[in-house]
């Protein structure tokens, strides 16, 4: 793969801002893309096939892992997650800074095949923090925020092995920090 230094990755915990975060870095920046993933769970409400996700079957994901077409995947709360290699060099050979928000399993896995990645890991200001943020979403039950939660810590012990670490008190901080880092 040409260019990794145009491959910038963002990962955390569940609920530490990942997707505001991300949300407002394409706000202010055209030239960036994020990348979207393949996922075998359910759409939650509002998220549209082919825009916050590619919405596929087990059968299909199992597929394309088979044909090596993911740059990375993980199984994740039960379902798996992946990003399909193909957009992402397209992409990249058309001159964007691709973007990945990924769990932090994927996120290892790409630093290991593309050490020259860059990669940003996003802490939550306390773990008391998080859990709200996880509870306030009102989207899963009690079983997977204790799941979701149990994660987070050894996900946060591994914050380590990421280029760059960022506590998200404030999204428009946290953005403009990841932006330093893009440009230096």
């Amino acid at each position: 793969m040409k260019n990794l230094k145009k491959l910038i990755i963002i990962t955390g915990p569940s609920g530490v801002g990942k997707g505001t975060v991300v949300k407002e870095l394409l706000d202010r920046n055209k030239d960036i893309w994020l990348s979207i993933s393949a996922t075998t769970r359910n759409p939650r409400m509002g998220e549209k096939d082919g825009v916050n996700y590619y919405f596929i079957s087990d059968e299909r994901f199992k597929d394309m892992i088979d044909k090596k077409e993911f740059l990375e995947w993980a199984q994740f709360a039960g379902n798996y997650y992946g990003t399909p290699l193909s957009t992402v060099h397209k992409k990249i050979e058309k001159g964007f800074v691709v973007l990945l928000e990924i769990e932090v399993e994927g996120a290892k896995q790409i630093k290991e095949k593309f050490p020259e990645a860059l990669s940003i890991f996003l802490l939550p200001p306390s773990k008391a923090e998080l859990e709200k943020r996880i509870r306030n979403r009102g989207t899963e039950k009690e079983e997977a925020i204790n799941r979701r939660l149990s994660r987070a810590n050894y996900e946060i012990a591994s914050s380590g092995e990421f280029d760059f670490v960022l506590t998200n008190h404030d999204v428009d901080e946290t953005v403009k920090g990841v932006f330093k880092i893009i440009k230096s």
